[in-house]
């Protein structure tokens, strides 16, 4: 079963996703920007999710997650619980 490995952060809106993803491209660190401005618990850890397969996640989660290049940020991503930005850190088929 395919796993993944994987960090984000959520926000409110498409604008401040936007603006975060700018500064993290700019030299910010990621861990840092979720810890910063993410309103999901795995904020507190950076944004890392830990390991995952296939169906763990929201289906717009799991089509970015499991095609997407390694260590680069995707996004933003719209889900029910708001804008995500993700960096796939491994993965295996």
């Amino acid at each position: 079963m395919a796993q993944a490995a994987a960090r984000h952060l959520l926000v409110d809106s498409e604008e401040k996703c936007n603006e975060l993803k700018a500064q993290i491209e700019a030299g910010a660190d990621f861990a840092e920007i979720a810890r910063e401005h993410s309103s999901c618990p795995s904020g507190r850890q950076g944004g890392d999710l830990g390991t995952f397969g296939r169906g763990m996640m929201v289906p717009e989660f799991d089509a970015v997650v499991f095609s997407a290049p390694l260590n680069t940020v995707q996004g933003p991503v719209q889900t029910q619980f708001g804008y995500h930005l993700l960096e796939v850190t491994a993965r295996s088929e």
